[in-house]
């Protein structure tokens, strides 16, 4: 029997969402570059590009290249830093209705602490996205999400300094991702998201060199899909915290297949650039999909594949 209006609230933590469908860090600049083109306040969450304490240039151009079914991008996490973030960006954000969570990262252990305490100031600021595929400066730049010990480190560091929802974001360069997920997860992580970019690189026949001046990449997009599925699939069997599905989402159809593997929510991101309105499409899909199956609530959608 069909439901009229299927009940699309979840909960990270203490945060509480209207829907599950979230914008993926780094693909929706902060927010307002996307004002004029999606009603906001409709979105579960905005997600804004990562911050880092100092502004960062980024790599040198180019950047970007399309690949099949994705992209590859070495932006370098260019980003306006943190105090020119609060500054300049934050008031426009205070505007919307929508929950913002910020995503932050940082060179050393230290660095996630000071932005987590100056973030834990701002009202406004309702949960942290922190991401760990950071290379760590003084450990020879191994990247923070490779290695349970240094990825249970930074997240007992934001923990210890910001006391709402903490979601650590997961990479997927790893040999088994759920050992990192349990070690955040102890180091009282509210939330894990999965899964940021897989390293790629693409190569001229012409010139005989790589396309991006960084030479490797991050790979995202359609084609990424069916590994960030596996990976959500495999977290939501080793931990008890929600899990935040990303990677290739472009129709609701996707959401839905990463909330029946174990996600309670979703982040859309390559695909904004390519239909900008693609989360307000997703969010009306997933409740479209909700009431055609006779389901009350989304809870009732998620971990459903699980119990076949």
């Amino acid at each position: 029997m069909a439901v009229e209006q299927p009940d699309m609230k979840i909960s990270i933590g203490s945060l509480r969402l209207m829907n599950p469908v979230m914008t993926a860090s780094g693909t929706f600049g902060y927010g307002e570059e996307y004002g004029s083109l999606v009603n906001l306040h409709r979105l579960g969450a905005i997600i804004v590009k990562g911050i880092s304490l100092l502004p960062r240039q980024g790599n040198p151009p180019p950047r970007i290249v399309e690949t099949a079914c994705g992209m590859l991008n070495a932006i370098g996490l260019e980003n306006v830093g943190l105090e020119t973030f609060l500054s300049e960006k934050l008031p426009f954000l205070q505007g919307i209705n929508t929950p913002l969570i910020v995503n932050i990262l940082g060179d050393t252990v230290e660095d996630y602490g000071k932005l987590a305490a100056r973030l834990n100031e701002v009202e406004k600021v309702a949960a942290l996205e922190v991401n760990i595929s950071c290379p760590n400066v003084r450990q020879g730049g191994v990247a923070f999400g490779t290695d349970p010990a240094m990825a249970h480190a930074v997240t007992k560091e934001v923990c210890q300094y910001f006391s709402r929802p903490v979601i650590i974001k997961l990479s997927p360069n790893v040999t088994d991702i759920t050992e990192i997920a349990s070690a955040v997860e102890e180091a009282g992580a509210d939330a894990v998201s999965l899964i940021n970019t897989v390293l790629g690189l693409a190569i001229d026949t012409g010139s005989c060199r790589p396309k991006l001046a960084n030479i490797f990449g991050g790979l995202s997009g359609p084609a990424i899909k069916p590994i960030a599925l596996r990976m959500v699939w495999q977290v939501a069997a080793a931990v008890s915290i929600p899990i935040i599905g990303i990677g290739g989402i472009t129709t609701p159809e996707d959401a839905i297949e990463f909330m029946l593997a174990g996600a309670s929510a979703v982040q859309v991101g390559t695909t904004n650039f390519i239909n900008p309105k693609a989360t307000e499409e997703i969010i009306s899909g997933i409740g479209a999909y909700l009431a055609e199956n006779g389901m009350a609530s989304v809870q009732d959608v998620i971990g459903r594949a699980r119990q076949v």
